[in-house]
């Protein structure tokens, strides 16, 4: 009872706390979330509070302004006996703002998840993916972060179409 209130606790402060390469990933790392190196996690990201455990983000990954990622899905307060589902963001991956990611979920290396969409399957790597239907849009050919810098242009011109 006394670590589920300390989780949550946790997790409130880590939406609000500066740092974002620093203390909120600190902060859900204490919660049980595995996080790689040089990870940044913007304001008011709503990690699961449930199930912090089944959550796992790689390396230099960028989580953007009010994302929500939910590492489990059961109604109530009573989990069944093994909780299935769990989120890996794979390394070097972007997530844009107001993005939802649901349980059972893998965000290949390099993909680039588009602000607003809501992610309910596996985004394979190196792929630009959201609206209109919030599926893969183009193949990546550039990264769109090289050494913690934004090539934003390079990015751009590197988008091939699938």
């Amino acid at each position: 009872m006394r670590l589920r209130i300390l989780q949550r606790v946790l997790g409130r402060l880590a939406m609000v706390a500066p740092g974002g390469y620093t203390l909120r990933p600190w902060l859900h790392r204490m919660r049980g979330v595995r996080i790689g190196r040089n990870v940044w996690i913007s304001q008011m990201v709503y990690i699961d509070e449930q199930h912090p455990e089944k959550i796992e983000i790689g390396d230099n990954v960028t989580i953007g302004l009010r994302c929500i990622i939910f590492a489990h899905f059961y109604l109530g307060d009573r989990a069944p006996q093994e909780v299935k589902g769990g989120v890996v963001v794979e390394k070097d991956a972007f997530i844009g703002p107001n993005c939802t990611i649901l349980h059972g979920v893998t965000i290949g290396e390099g993909a680039v998840v588009v602000a607003g969409s809501v992610v309910t399957r596996n985004v394979p790597p190196a792929v630009l993916y959201g609206p209109p239907a919030a599926e893969p849009l183009a193949r990546i050919t550039h990264p769109l972060t090289e050494n913690g810098q934004v090539q934003y242009q390079k990015f751009l011109f590197g988008l091939k179409k699938l």
